[in-house]
């Protein structure tokens, strides 16, 4: 894509508004637009971003068997009465009446309508289990929507919702969607670390929340620096095996935010050498409860004997949209975002330093189609205006990679790449920094 015909009205100053460091800079970048409070438009730069991240959420439940469906964003107020959450749910909850007098609601989660979909469909134990998730918008009016994404009133979520037969099937789902989550954050480039989260009137130890790292982050969180160290993709994962393995080595070492730390107890589990005490931000949580919503809602099977039962269910929410602020809040400086490649809305960069150099132009012009030829996702600032400007803006918005061009290179048959990460600069030739980029 070409910066001259790139939607992309990236802002100087920094807005008001904005109180974190992702919201800033998401504004900054032309990467949103506030529509009302809370309530976002995402443009070109935040939506590439945005796809990305999901499509990797999408192939990590693909990966782990839970199948896809979309259901709509508004859900009738019976399912809701029929689970007893409609009054208890706050005003958080969007209620509309419609032309008929019905009573509707913007859907804030999904527990009772898949319940009803499972329990239409699925009536023998020979049907489990099953997994079904889904990448959808919610709503949910928050009293004080604050830090853009992170914390707004509309936002994508990715839910998935398990049915199981008893409580050993329940966890081997569950163990699934914790071996799953750890995979895909791991691909954004994320270190997450599963805490144990509360349970409420379950009980039980199935309730994770994935803390990833963040100076900026809302939680404070302590735990053994070695799961930090942990490469979760250096193996794939085997879903028709046991993965208890994965997740003991993954809850074994001392892990909790504020809200659950016992300062005796990480002292005395963990090595000074080893304390890691830093601030964190919730990117997903994983939660089995149980007949909670199925028995309510009549979502039974026929048991091997013969009988009536309520499946069991567990529910695992992502915040897609989320991510996007806590990518940022883990990964930038102060010049901008730093992406990792694997959800960055381009590779590269590629900056023509002198806009009306003939030889700038046809170099640049080549090195933009080699490149798309490839496969490489480039966004070409071939704008006329002056270097520091392009070098700042490029900054600014994060792409992995920066292939500088400009006359002076030229003729001494080298181009600069730049990687935005570590800051490292090399000059190579062209045909060398295309491959790099394509390798």
């Amino acid at each position: 894509m070409r910066l001259s015909n790139y939607f992309m009205p990236t802002l100087k100053e920094t807005p008001t508004e904005a109180q974190i460091v992702s919201h800033r800079l998401m504004l900054r970048a032309g990467m949103v637009r506030q529509a009302s409070a809370g309530i976002y438009s995402w443009l070109p730069l935040g939506l590439r971003v945005l796809r990305k991240i999901e499509q990797i959420v999408r192939e990590e439940q693909d990966r782990a068997g839970a199948q896809e469906v979309l259901m709509p964003t508004i859900q009738s107020a019976d399912l809701w009465r029929e689970s007893g959450r409609y009054d208890d749910y706050g005003k958080e909850m969007l209620r509309i009446v419609d032309r008929h007098n019905r009573d509707m609601l913007y859907g804030p989660t999904n527990e009772e309508l898949i319940t009803e979909i499972f329990r239409n469909s699925v009536k023998s134990y020979r049907d489990l289990p099953k997994n079904l998730y889904h990448i959808q918008w919610k709503f949910r009016d928050e009293v004080r929507p604050r830090f853009g994404v992170m914390r707004g009133r509309e936002f994508l979520m990715k839910d998935a919702y398990s049915f199981d037969l008893d409580y050993e099937s329940a966890k081997t789902s569950y163990n699934k969607m914790f071996v799953a989550y750890l995979r895909t954050y791991a691909r954004m480039g994320l270190k997450a670390i599963p805490m144990a989260a509360d349970t409420g009137p379950i009980g039980g130890d199935l309730s994770h929340e994935f803390i990833i790292l963040a100076d900026t982050g809302e939680s404070a969180i302590f735990c053994h620096n070695d799961y930090l160290e942990s490469d979760v993709l250096a193996k794939d994962a085997d879903y028709g095996g046991d993965l208890q393995a994965i997740v003991d080595s993954w809850t074994k070492l001392y892990a909790a935010t504020d809200e659950k730390h016992d300062q005796a107890a990480f002292e005395a589990q963990v090595p000074e050498d080893k304390r890691v005490e830093r601030r964190g931000i919730e990117v997903g949580h994983i939660f089995y409860f149980g007949d909670k919503y199925s028995k309510p809602l009549g979502a039974e099977v026929v048991t091997p004997d013969g009988k009536q039962a309520p499946v069991l269910m567990g529910s695992y929410g992502i915040g897609v949209s989320r991510l996007v602020g806590g990518i940022i809040e883990a990964s930038h400086d102060e010049n901008g975002i730093i992406w990792p490649e694997s959800v960055a809305p381009y590779k590269a960069g590629l900056i023509n330093l002198r806009a009306g150099d003939a030889d700038c132009v046809n170099a640049c012009d080549g090195a933009y189609a080699s490149l798309n030829a490839a496969g490489v996702e480039v966004l070409y600032d071939d704008r006329d205006l002056g270097a520091g400007a392009k070098f700042a803006g490029m900054d600014l918005i994060g792409l992995p990679w920066q292939l500088v061009i400009g006359p002076r290179g030229l003729k001494n048959g080298v181009v600069e790449l730049k990687n935005r990460k570590s800051g490292e600069r090399e000059e190579l030739t062209l045909d060398a920094a295309i491959n790099k980029l394509a390798g």
